[in-house]
């Protein structure tokens, strides 16, 4: 008889919070076209949201139109058997005034892609919400996919 499986918990804002602080990169959801478009960007956590940075083109311009857009993060914990996953839901604003820019340009987001990136974007949340759960590696499943990759 197998054990019974853990329960996915359900995490609290704070430490939604928490991980999100961990996270260098994430992944922005947003409607291009209406069509679903989906980025990779590096983010910092910023009192209570989430700030990256872009160069003129399809983020800038969702952030110029105060678009709603999702911000989803994951990870491991230490042992790596446990796995987490963030969502922030919010508006994309960019970041404009010398005010905002003063307080916004240390901090270390730092793109991977090279180039010029100096769109600082907001994302005002509307709701953060997150998940964690114990990683299952089915044996039969693995050993298929080991048998496909030969």
């Amino acid at each position: 008889m197998e054990p019974a499986a853990e329960q996915t918990e359900v995490l609290p804002a704070d430490e939604c919070w928490r991980l999100l602080r961990t996270a260098s990169v994430a992944r922005l959801a947003l409607c291009v076209e209406g069509q679903p478009e989906i980025f990779p960007v590096n983010i910092q956590v910023d009192h209570g949201t989430v700030v990256f940075r872009t160069s003129e083109g399809t983020k800038a311009r969702a952030a110029i139109d105060e678009a709603p857009i999702a911000v989803q993060a994951d990870g491991l914990d230490d042992s790596g058997a446990k796995a987490w996953s963030v969502v922030v839901k919010g508006i994309a604003r960019t970041i404009s005034t010398t005010r905002e820019l003063l307080d916004t340009i240390d901090l270390p987001v730092h793109p991977w892609e090279s180039g010029r990136k100096d769109r600082f974007v907001r994302v005002t949340p509307d709701g953060v919400t997150g998940r964690r759960f114990t990683i299952a590696v089915a044996p039969q499943a693995a050993s298929r996919r080991a048998a496909r990759d030969e």
